[in-house]
């Protein structure tokens, strides 16, 4: 398939009609200005949710916003920019000012980026890994108040996390220095730039534990209704590829790797389809894993078997504490 001809859309819009409506309810999604976060936020809006969307000021995220408001859907944009522990904590204290009454009912941390040069924050970390995961754990703990909320007025609330096929085998080892300030100390910017992607399959990895982590850690709380959840879209021509070569994946190994994705993607709204049977399923279970069963190729979001790693859940709750600072997760 030439990579600009775009894959038809098979599974997504016959797994929606199945969805119970959704009024009444908020959801929170990160990363929805284009690709698979803003096909949710649009299912969402037209299944008569609330939504609220987590985008980092631009003009993108203004014609997002826009889209949805004139198709009729109860939408606002609250800025929030993932590469910033600052304006994630400024986007909670607004969050949980605005929604204090109604709760929020789904958080999708969908936001992701992929192939970037070896940068720090201005927190400190790996560019990558603050805004794939530590930027949403540490939103998860802002707007925990707000799902509890949600849960007690409508019998639960749900935390979607965004995985990927990139995150590697089952048993993947996860690496503590990654999740550390050693942002612009772990190489991937020089021939054949290997280390980047090892970098953004550890940010992947740590997606999918943190699910683990706090699933495990939330239903040991006394009436805790609140489920986590996960999902990967498969190979999905979302648009990130060509953020990636925008922000310098031009190398040998770079080219090789965005072509052979493209090469097995399926479209945008059937790569959304496992974040949004998280989000608008009846009856889904906490800790579940949904996405495409072949690695590398696409196809429908079918429930998958779990891929536990209790020491690397472990290690990621405690290293991702520390990162953000996070003394009580649940306080």
């Amino acid at each position: 398939m030439p990579a600009h001809e775009t894959p038809p859309t098979r599974y997504y819009h016959d797994l929606v009609r199945g969805f119970p409506p959704m009024t009444g309810k908020t959801v929170f999604i990160t990363g929805c200005t284009s690709g698979t976060g803003l096909v949710l936020a649009k299912t969402c809006g037209e299944m008569g949710a609330r939504v609220v969307m987590l985008n980092r000021p631009s003009e993108r995220a203004d014609r997002a916003l826009k889209q949805l408001v004139d198709t009729g859907a109860d939408a606002v944009l609250v800025p929030c920019d993932l590469t910033s522990f600052d304006s994630v904590r400024a986007a909670g204290t607004m969050l949980r000012e605005r929604f204090a009454d109604s709760g929020c009912d789904v958080l999708c941390n969908n936001a992701g980026v992929m192939g970037l040069p070896d940068q720090a924050t201005g927190d400190g970390f790996d560019v990558q890994m603050q805004a794939n995961h530590l930027s949403h754990i540490l939103l998860t703990h802002e707007v925990w108040p707000l799902l509890e909320k949600a849960a007690e007025l409508r019998g639960e609330a749900r935390v979607v996390n965004h995985s990927s096929g990139a995150r590697g085998k089952p048993g993947q080892e996860l690496i503590a220095k990654y999740l550390q300030k050693n942002g612009g100390n772990l190489g991937g910017d020089g021939f054949p730039s290997l280390a980047k992607w090892a970098r953004y399959r550890q940010t992947k990895l740590a997606n999918l534990l943190f699910t683990y982590a706090l699933h495990e850690r939330a239903n040991a709380r006394a009436g805790n209704r609140v489920k986590s959840l996960c999902a990967h879209p498969g190979p999905t021509d979302s648009g990130l590829q060509a953020k990636t070569t925008k922000a310098g994946g031009t190398g040998l190994f770079d080219r090789y790797i965005l072509a052979r994705t493209l090469k097995a993607a399926h479209s945008v709204e059937d790569g959304a389809a496992g974040i949004t049977r998280c989000c608008c399923e009846q009856g889904v279970e906490s800790g579940a894993f949904y996405g495409p069963e072949g690695r590398g190729q696409g196809g429908p979001a079918k429930l998958l078997p779990p891929e536990r790693n209790p020491g690397g859940e472990a290690l990621l709750w405690k290293e991702s504490l520390a990162a953000t600072g996070i003394v009580d997760f649940f306080g």
